[in-house]
């Protein structure tokens, strides 16, 4: 008999059952059905597999007890009984009854399980929000749990992490539920403005008022995989506007396109994603300053350099922005890649969109956390369509602002990788606000509180290259180049043709040593001869010794010192 035939329906007067006179039976909860392929699958390997369809890979929903499982590093969790209200603030008829109803049948209190755990041996406040419990809809008792557990996590000096599954806002507890929007931020503001990190972890769904508050507040922001997530729910945006809403929308993906998160984690992946990002969120380091020793060796490092600069080799200006074109030259993803480990890319502006053209992120440089930004152009045709020729629009310069403000509260050092033709000149972007993107960045640099260093790895085109060089110290490779504009739109500016580009580039002094000599750069670092990402290993060591030095020196230093040099850098200019 072919395997097609064996749950064939059988019948007739010549068939004989086996269990005659019986029901076929399956042990209660053996099978459950996938809602999305409608398979029939077995519900202990549901259980075994993070409550993933094996068949299909859809994700089923997961309790608040369970997800902790997965998640806490085993025997770590300490739940934290806080005092429930069990009021009824609207007098909503059968509120009471229907709250006690679903607390038998859950074994919850409430809507979310508050508590203290350890994540890789990091300590987080941990609160899970479990949507069998009236979807869990936020309420006072969520509200008072979330807002108490924020705020004793302030005082305990700890990381939060807030799993959001919910249907909004309570309705039975009408304004009072609304209240509790305000609650939760003002709290999660403190936690943030003590300098602490939390983290956001959206499941499906997260809709209302919990996306309004607490859910979208996070320094970083993950969601699980076509994870639902909106303000209005499809079917209340349906009735609204009337028409059928598009596939995909308001999904995991389409927030994060849309510039609102950092990262889609798969579930499986969740716990490694949260311990990497907790190991990149340390305590604030006490920084020393140097001794006598090391500035004098600094100094005379200073000084050889100084003498490398005359064996660059002799090239006309034209020539050098030739090279810094080249297709196979090492781009920005190629720096962080060689330079840095556990880099943990971070994505969107939070306003509208994710630029390809600027790759951010966090990671570690020689064992300390820092934030690195890059423009990328990308190495194939694909690829460089795809992030625009490394031509930013505002929301990859609001992206890299983001970045660095978070920088900012968590005492990390900024090292971008500058390499641009220009900011894109698009009417889009106009009407995004490029000129005004660009000039906060330059604004809140010349004020960041962390050290900033900027390398010219490319190109450095115009305004929007100085977007991501307002810094302590800017360096060049040897045949990068850094200018008010390209050689072909200054010719075409000045002398009404572009065509006159090699001419230009001999006028404009836009190479490194030009800049060096003129103080606009610090530093100026020789590539060999064929420079792609298999030749640049000389380069990214030597590299990685003066970021090293150039790190200690900028720590070393007051807040109020290092921005003050920054200050004059440009006063003088």
């Amino acid at each position: 008999m072919k395997l097609k035939n064996m749950f064939k329906k059988t019948g007739g007067k010549n068939y004989i059952s086996l269990t005659e006179g019986r029901k076929p039976e399956v042990p209660e909860g053996l099978l459950r059905k996938c809602n999305n392929c409608k398979a029939a699958i077995i519900a202990e390997d549901v259980r075994r597999g993070d409550y993933i369809c094996p068949k299909c890979h859809a994700y089923f929903r997961m309790d608040a007890w369970r997800r902790i499982e997965t998640i806490v590093d085993p025997d770590s969790f300490e739940v934290w009984e806080e005092a429930i209200l069990d009021g009824n603030p609207m007098g909503y008829p059968g509120y009471e009854e229907k709250l006690q109803s679903v607390r038998e049948k859950t074994g919850l209190d409430e809507a979310v399980v508050i508590g203290k755990a350890e994540i890789e041996g990091r300590k987080v406040v941990l609160g899970v929000c479990d949507g069998r419990f009236l979807m869990a809809s936020m309420g006072e008792a969520v509200g008072e749990k979330i807002a108490g557990a924020v705020e004793r996590a302030t005082k305990e000096k700890l990381p939060v992490i807030l799993f959001a599954c919910s249907g909004g806002a309570r309705m039975q507890e009408g304004i009072f539920s609304l209240m509790q929007m305000a609650k939760t931020a003002a709290a999660l503001k403190r936690h943030s403005d003590a300098g602490h990190l939390y983290i956001s972890v959206l499941t499906d769904p997260t809709t209302g008022g919990v996306t309004a508050s607490f859910a979208m507040l996070g320094d970083l922001i993950l969601a699980e995989p076509n994870a639902l997530i909106g303000f209005a729910g499809p079917r209340v945006i349906e009735q609204t506007i009337g028409q059928k809403l598009p596939k995909g929308f308001q999904r995991a993906e389409f927030l994060l396109e849309h510039g609102f998160i950092d990262q889609i984690v798969e579930r499986e992946k969740l716990r490694e994603t949260l311990g990497k990002i907790l190991k990149l969120h340390p305590s604030q380091p006490d920084r020393t300053a140097q001794t006598k020793e090391e500035e004098m060796q600094n100094k005379k490092q200073s000084e050889k350099e100084e003498e490398k600069l005359c064996q660059i080799r002799e090239m006309t200006p034209w020539e050098r922005v030739q090279v810094s074109r080249k297709k196979d030259r090492p781009v920005g993803s190629d720096y962080i890649r060689e330079l840095f480990d556990d880099f943990v890319e971070l994505h969107g502006d939070r306003l509208f969109g994710d630029d390809k053209a600027v790759v951010g992120g966090i990671a570690q440089f020689c064992g300390e956390p820092v934030t690195v930004i890059a423009q990328e152009k990308g190495t194939t045709t694909k690829e460089n369509i795809a992030r625009n020729f490394g031509m930013p629009s505002p929301e990859g310069y609001r992206k890299a602002l983001r970045l660095m403000e978070q920088a900012e509260k968590f005492h990390r050092p900024v090292l971008c990788f500058v390499d641009t033709p220009g900011a894109f000149c698009g009417l889009e972007a106009e009407e995004r606000g490029q000129g005004e993107a660009i000039a906060r960045n330059i604004y809140e640099m010349s004020a960041l509180k962390v050290p900033i260093l900027s390398v010219i790895i490319g190109e450095g085109g115009s305004g929007g290259a100085l977007a991501l060089a307002t810094a302590d110290e800017v360096w060049m490779l040897e045949n990068s180049i850094y200018s008010i504009l390209s050689p072909e739109g200054f010719a075409s500016i000045l002398w009404k043709d572009s065509k006159r580009a090699k001419e230009a580039a001999e006028v404009m002094r836009l190479t490194a040593k030009d800049l060096y000599e003129a103080g606009i750069v610090e530093q100026v670092f020789a590539e060999p001869e064929a420079f792609t990402s298999e030749t640049f290993a000389p380069v990214t060591e030597k590299l990685r010794e003066h970021i090293r030095r150039f790190l200690k020196t900028y720590q070393g230093m007051e807040e109020s010192e290092r921005t003050e040099r920054r200050y004059q850098r440009f006063r003088r200019l």
